[in-house]
């Protein structure tokens, strides 16, 4: 019964000693007052050996599928919604995302959020973005992307385009015309219906970018740290962590303004202890990734790894008399408690270091 007690509380002081993050010491044996090994009074139920090898510290936890940078969409003018685009659909430069009194906005790749006309004689970077749209859809041949001015040549491209779409060839772009975004951009909500009426500022669309993401709760991770994602069905997809703690990722599917500013969609969470934070995965090959959106997945954080470390089970710690942690060692029939320091944690087992444990060693565990 002593000893179940030990392993019990050797278990329980291994899970406080992983929330801590580990530590990493010589392993001793405990002496007795003749300097000989401590000796238990009988064996163990069961017992598992001392292995070496790699031990990582990764850990599973419970994530979710979705896509980059929700965002609401305002409608750019007053009118009356008489097309909208539909939930689920991707729409990319040049594509309608809804009309207004039969007047379609369409969608343009840019950072800078369309705020103003844009007419023969402004100049910013907002013209910039118009003038390489204009050029990515072969109507601006001969601009300079790099020229913050509105030329008489922007003016010549813009009708061009204008034409192609047989809209009034007015040689201007109004918020009415136009939403910016730094990508292509996927409808996931409607917040407005077809007969409703708009006006600027008032939400017409819940937008994101194209690219699959997973955000998932946890209270620390690194950015940069590799994982790999269980997905619905079995399959597994590979990404690594892009941000921590609420930043979003890098915008590379849309920041959306579009006509009329745009709000953001935030993270975050709490724990009942310790607070945690939004963390967000990319994913190596998100055009693979097929499953709906807000499936629930998996994510397995590979941690640090440990090269060449000898580990025993977690449950095979005792907790000793006299403070720390040991092990008992079979060995001939008999069992001695040795003394050993914890390194790292991870998958089960924990890693112990020291001339007085060797590989093949068979330590004692609970008998489950």
């Amino acid at each position: 019964m002593r000893t179940r007690a030990k392993w019990l509380l050797g278990s329980l002081a291994a899970v406080l000693a992983v929330s801590g993050g580990g530590y990493a010491v010589t392993a001793q044996p405990q002496r007795g007052d003749g300097g000989r090994e401590g000796r238990t009074g009988g064996l163990p139920p069961a017992t598992a050996p001392v292995q070496r090898g790699d031990l990582g510290s990764g850990l599973q936890v419970e994530g979710t599928l979705g896509y980059a940078q929700e965002r609401k969409l305002n409608a750019g003018g007053p009118g009356v919604l008489t097309w909208v685009a539909g939930e689920g659909s991707a729409v990319e430069r040049d594509g309608r995302l809804y009309e207004v009194n039969g007047r379609p906005v369409r969608l343009m790749y840019g950072a800078t959020p369309m705020y103003r006309q844009l007419k023969a004689g402004d100049k910013g970077e907002d013209v910039k973005q118009l003038k390489r749209n204009l050029l990515a859809l072969g109507y601006g041949t001969g601009l300079d992307p790099e020229d913050p001015l509105f030329t008489a040549g922007t003016t010549t491209a813009v009708k061009r385009w204008q034409k192609a779409h047989r809209a009034a060839e007015t040689g201007e772009v109004g918020k009415e015309d136009v939403a910016f975004a730094s990508g292509p951009q996927r409808v996931r909500g409607k917040d407005a219906a077809v007969g409703d009426e708009a006006a600027p500022g008032k939400p017409v669309l819940t937008v994101t970018g194209t690219e699959r993401i997973v955000r998932f709760q946890l209270d620390a991770a690194k950015a940069g740290e590799p994982v790999t994602v269980r997905l619905p069905g079995g399959a597994a997809a590979t990404g690594k962590v892009d941000s921590v703690g609420g930043a979003p990722p890098e915008d590379r599917n849309g920041g959306a303004g579009g006509s009329g500013g745009a709000g953001g969609a935030g993270g975050g969470g709490g724990g009942d202890k310790k607070a945690k934070v939004e963390v967000v995965v990319t994913l190596d090959k998100p055009a693979e990734v097929t499953a709906p959106d807000q499936s629930p997945v998996t994510v397995a954080l590979t941690g640090e790894t440990r090269k060449g470390v000898l580990s025993v089970p977690v449950n095979a710690l005792l907790a000793l008399a006299g403070g720390g942690f040991g092990v008992q060692v079979v060995e001939d029939g008999r069992a001695r408690e040795v003394r050993v320091e914890l390194g790292m944690f991870g998958n089960g087992r924990v890693e112990v270091t020291g001339g007085a444990l060797k590989e093949g060693m068979q330590v004692g565990i609970p008998k489950l």
